[in-house]
């Protein structure tokens, strides 16, 4: 397994930490205390991911934190140092929260599946990460909340993902109480799929991730491209919509082979 390095040698503490074994790319926040998403952490984590849907290496991305809380969200020190700004702050609110959307956009739309590893607390923008990616797995005290309500600041960007995620209704006990929720109440509302003990954790993800990674490239993007665009149609469209997926992807070089190898009873070799 490769070393852990930082993303930018240039960046002494390294905002992101990233690791590449069998087609998984780990990628670990790295920005102590709380793992805020500050402007500089998530342009990295923006271009790592742009690197990523370039790439016929890696097959899986799986977003981990170091240190005791998954990720606090929005730096708000960072934040509150632009309200001297002429503007009193408009500009850079603008370029903080344009950016997180990005970033969330970035990981819906990223060819390959995105596994969030989760322990410790997941809160605000940081629930919002965790709602983002396409499979979540988390500790046992793990927590998770979009608290913005308690500070003046309804969670309104958390909301798009955490509302997708989440049934409508729970997903509004969230943002209108503010208030923290364990792993088992997560993994109720819909925000997590699996809890794990603490010791297990990794070793629960990487097998999430080597048994996905071992799927068609191929297919795996045609899959969550259209699993994500359907969800936004209505029943018929839907159904016309995966109609055509499916016939398209019938007539892909890893649909012949895979059906091939179930006929043939052999193991199927990609080739993409």
């Amino acid at each position: 397994m490769a070393d852990i390095v930082p993303l930018h040698k240039e960046e002494p503490r390294g905002l992101v930490l990233r690791e590449i074994s069998g087609g998984v790319l780990r990628l670990t926040l790295n920005n102590p205390p709380a793992n805020t998403l500050s402007v500089a952490l998530m342009e990295v984590l923006m271009a790592e991911l742009d690197a990523v849907a370039q790439s016929d290496e890696i097959r899986v991305v799986v977003l981990a934190a170091s240190g005791a809380l998954f990720s606090a969200g929005h730096d708000l020190k960072e934040l509150t140092q632009h309200r001297i700004d002429v503007d009193e702050g408009r500009a850079f609110f603008e370029r903080t929260i344009r950016l997180c959307a990005d970033l969330m956009l970035k990981i819906n739309h990223l060819p390959q599946p995105v596994l969030a590893e989760i322990d410790g607390l997941a809160t605000a923008a940081g629930c919002q990460l965790v709602a983002s990616c396409d499979l979540a797995i988390c500790t046992d005290s793990s927590t998770f909340c979009t608290p913005g309500v308690n500070i003046g600041l309804f969670c309104s960007t958390p909301m798009v993902a955490v509302s997708r995620a989440a049934h409508p209704k729970q997903a509004m006990e969230m943002l209108l109480t503010g208030e923290t929720i364990d792993a088992s109440t997560a993994k109720d509302f819909g925000l997590v799929n699996r809890i794990v003990p603490k010791q297990y954790l990794q070793q629960v993800v990487n097998k999430y991730a080597a048994v996905i990674a071992s799927k068609s490239p191929q297919a795996l993007k045609i899959g969550k491209q259209a699993f994500y665009r359907q969800a936004q149609m209505g029943i018929e469209d839907a159904y016309a919509f995966a109609t055509g997926v499916m016939v398209e992807n019938l007539l892909k070089a890893d649909a012949k082979e895979g059906i091939g190898a179930v006929l043939g009873k052999r193991t199927p070799e990609w080739k993409e």
